[in-house]
């Protein structure tokens, strides 16, 4: 039995390798190629794209923005949402982990957060002129002062709307095309500059 499993081990095909960008360049750079079995590399051009990289970091940063919004609401107003506390928690969580796929080139989660962006946008509206009609006497006052919770909810809206602009940006970028290209070809850097799509040049790079 172990002879067999050592003979199928080596029988079976390598995985092909991956290089993975260091975590300071999640913002500008774009994943390198992965290299298959015969030597060639598969690239993504569009990630090539200082558009792509402009709408990526973009997307990134609203969504963070808008997990740090709902968590300062939330946290400020803890006392007075009954009970919607876990639901705004949760969204929050649901936009850090967004935020960290879309850091990865992911582009299957722009169309959800574009769909959740609008759901919780309409809530930030219905939500928002609340908070300034507990800013009189009479009500319980949360831990942060009504008119700057309905101020940072009202906030949410417009960070929701351009989210919702730029997820669906960088959702027609088409992130995930890929072109096999050799290995001189990619060693070189001449792909970068050549336009491997069909879809426009790509910008030119210096050195």
């Amino acid at each position: 039995m172990v002879r067999l499993r050592e003979a199928h081990l080596r029988s079976a095909p390598a995985r092909p390798h991956r290089r993975i960008p260091p975590l300071a360049g999640l913002f500008f750079r774009s994943v390198a190629g992965l290299q298959t079995e015969s030597g060639t590399y598969i690239v993504h051009p569009n990630r090539e794209k200082a558009i792509s990289q402009a709408t990526k970091a973009t997307v990134m940063l609203l969504l963070i923005a808008v997990a740090v919004l709902f968590l300062i609401v939330t946290v400020g107003g803890w006392k007075s949402l009954e009970g919607v506390q876990i639901i705004s928690i949760a969204y929050a969580l649901i936009c850090l982990l967004m935020a960290y796929y879309v850091a990865r080139w992911n582009r299957g989660v722009l169309p959800v957060a574009a769909g959740l962006a609008i759901i919780f946008g309409i809530v930030a509206v219905i939500a928002g002129p609340q908070w300034f009609y507990r800013d009189h006497a009479g009500y319980h006052n949360p831990g942060l002062p009504p008119s700057l919770l309905g101020l940072l909810t009202l906030i949410i809206v417009p960070v929701e709307f351009l989210l919702i602009v730029f997820a669906m940006r960088g959702f027609n970028q088409k992130w995930n095309i890929e072109v096999e290209i050799t290995r001189d070809e990619y060693e070189s850097g001449d792909w970068r500059r050549r336009d491997l799509t069909g879809e426009g040049c790509l910008e030119p790079r210096p050195g």
